[in-house]
């Protein structure tokens, strides 16, 4: 199943791409690695979805980084809920790649820490794994 909209691809984008940002900023860390890491296991997403992720350059919330999160959290919600609409299968899949890839992020420096570990909560509770 295929064919997100333009909306819908931005909504994607802000989830993934917004996802592992907030996993990378939790904490000091190896960006580049972190980068690297997220990116390469974003190919654990749905077809559909890495098609509408990679159709274009990702756009974040703006403003203090508290406003990026809770956008970027709905963005999360939203998501699930556009991919379900679609495909129950596959909004399982795209959670499931999505809490991967924050994963890859968290541990890309060799552990994970107490605020990447909140902030992958939060990202699982946003997409209903919490």
């Amino acid at each position: 199943m295929g064919g997100y909209t333009d909306a819908e691809g931005r909504t994607l984008r802000t989830a993934v791409y917004g996802a592992m940002v907030l996993v990378s900023v939790a904490e000091e860390g190896a960006l580049d690695q972190e980068s690297h890491a997220g990116i390469r296991a974003m190919a654990a997403l749905p077809p559909a979805v890495r098609e509408a992720v990679d159709a274009a350059a990702p756009e974040l919330p703006s403003g203090s980084l508290a406003d990026v999160e809770a956008g970027v959290l709905a963005a999360l919600r939203d998501s699930v809920a556009l991919v379900a609409a679609r495909s129950a299968v596959e909004a399982d899949g795209f959670a499931a790649a999505v809490v991967a890839m924050c994963e890859e992020v968290a541990v890309a420096d060799g552990s994970v820490g107490r605020d990447e570990g909140a902030v992958l909560g939060r990202v699982r509770e946003a997409l209903g794994l919490g």
